[in-house]
Order: C-alpha cells, then structure tokens, then sequence
C-alpha cells in the first residue's frame, strides 16, 4: 500500500471510538459512524454548556466548531468536558472571503495565518481537524492557478498541523474547483483525487460532503474513488426539484452512499450542514442521518 494512503488510513481510524469494529460488523448493522453537527445550527441553550448538554441528551456524539473566531474556546473546552460531548474539529471560517487561491499574496498570507489559527484552536479543543475549501475559481483565478496557490499555501501550514495532530481536510464545495460547472451530473472525482496525491501528507486528506456534489456527480462514485483519503463526512442532500434540503429529501442515492461507505471500510465523524433550529429540529436532523447514512 502506498504509504500516504498506510497513514492516512491510521489517521482516519484514530479519529473516532467506533461502538464496534467495521470489518466485524453485521452486513446489516448501522455503519459504525459517529454522528456530529455544526454548533450554529443549534439554536437553543443560554451558554454553551446547556447547548452541549441538549445535544447529548437528543443523541449527538459530537459537535464542530468555527475558527477563527466563532464560538468561545475556552467555554466551550470547559463545556465539552464537563457534559462529556466532544468537540472533534473546526470549520475554517475565513475561507470564502480571505482565499488561498487569491491573486494577491498579502491575501493569501492573512489566509495562511486563519488556518494556522485553526489549527491550534481546533488543538486547543480537543479537535483533530480543520475543514478546508481550498480556494476559488472566478474570474480573477483559473483553475490551475487556484490548484497551485492553495496547495503552495497547505504545505506551509504542515509542519504545525503534523506538530499538533491535526489533519487538514478539504471539503468538496461548489467552488469550480475539482469539477466543471458545465459537464453534466456525472462527473468523476478524478482532479480532487490527484490534488490530494499531488500534496502527498497523511495530515492532508477529503472532508468529503455527501450532498454538494449530487449536482454534478454520484456521490457513492466519489467515495468510491476517494476511499482512505476520506477522513470525515459532511451530510447533506440536494435535488434537481428542491435543490438543498433535509437529509433523505433530495435526490442522493443513500442506500449506494451506504454501501460504498461499507466498501471503503469508513469509520469516523459524520457532520450535519443543514438548516439548524430548536431541540426539535436538531432532533430531527439526527433521526435523518441515522436513517439514511446509517441505515438505522
């Protein structure tokens, strides 16, 4: 086995405390997923602790934060052990606005300095990644050109991520980037498979969101084809009719997600990335996922 994919794989493993093993497993139990959210998407609780607590009590074993900035850290470290709900990463907050793929590199270095600070802000917490969009592709930036920036840039901030154990995890978003906006729903992971290879780090790898490329591809597909370089799982659906919606409303074949996830032995974190709301909603929300991406 190639060795980045070795490690990566180990990586990946230690990430989560599976309730049972995927290789001895049922063929016809849950996947052994831990089941997260976004900790904006809960719109309850007067401090983080009450929050915490609401969303172990509905069934959660996780939760994601934003960096930089966002929620408090310090609070929410404390919050995190005293309920017992763990905080497993962060969210890069910055990288929309302030890219690694911008023309200017004053910009691209304020955007080095947010994942860095993501980076240990997702340490500080307990965290054991940062979910990255890489750059973006406008009309100011080409393809390649937002290929080899972002990645000139990712490498810089190696050294820190593999000091302090924390993977950085790029997420498939419609950015133009990995895709083409015009070629159809059946487009192959091919170019998100290569840029990975291409920064060969077992601290680099897919924070792969289930739901953003129903649009332009099969998900199972990508899975599939991404295998081991899969650390974590955003969940999410989308539909030609209803465009993003609840999980298992949209036109994501979850049964075949499913089964690929089986194929490629995936075990660690799902993360919700849908409209929050009350406790009731959030509860909704986990049902949804336990449902159709555990087929529980």
């Amino acid at each position: 086995m190639h060795r980045r994919r070795f490690i990566t794989t180990l990586g990946s493993a230690a990430l989560l405390r599976p309730a049972f093993g995927a290789d001895t497993a049922p063929a016809s139990a849950p996947l052994p997923i831990n089941l997260s959210l976004k900790c904006g998407m809960a719109n309850f609780g007067a401090s983080l602790e009450e929050k915490f607590s609401i969303l172990k009590k509905l069934g959660y074993d996780g939760v994601e934060l934003n960096s930089p900035g966002g929620e408090n850290k310090p609070e929410a470290l404390k919050a995190s052990k005293t309920v017992g709900l763990p905080i497993h990463g962060v969210v890069n907050s910055i990288h929309w606005r302030v890219r690694l793929s911008d023309p200017d590199p004053a910009v691209r270095e304020k955007s080095l300095e947010g994942l860095l600070t993501a980076i240990r802000e997702s340490h500080s917490v307990g965290g054991s990644a940062v979910l990255l969009v890489p750059g973006v592709v406008d009309g100011g930036t080409t393809h390649e050109q937002a290929w080899e920036r972002s990645i000139t840039e990712i490498r810089k901030a190696l050294p820190l991520a593999a000091e302090l154990g924390i993977h950085i995890l790029i997420e498939n978003v419609w950015n133009r980037m990995f895709y083409d906006e015009k070629a159809g729903d059946s487009q192959s992971a091919e170019k998100l498979v290569a840029y990975l290879d291409e920064i060969n780090s077992p601290w680099v790898g897919s924070y792969f969101d289930i739901g953003n490329h129903q649009r332009f591809a099969k998900p199972a597909e990508w899975i599939r084809a991404l295998g081991k370089r899969i650390v974590k799982l955003d969940a999410k659906d989308w539909g030609l009719k209803n465009g993003f919606c609840k999980i298992g409303e949209g036109d994501v074949d979850w049964p075949d997600v499913r089964a690929a996830l089986k194929e490629i032995g995936y075990t660690g974190w799902a993360t919700a990335e849908v409209a929050g709301g009350d406790e009731e909603r959030c509860g909704e929300i986990l049902a949804n996922m336990r449902k159709h991406l555990l087929g529980a």
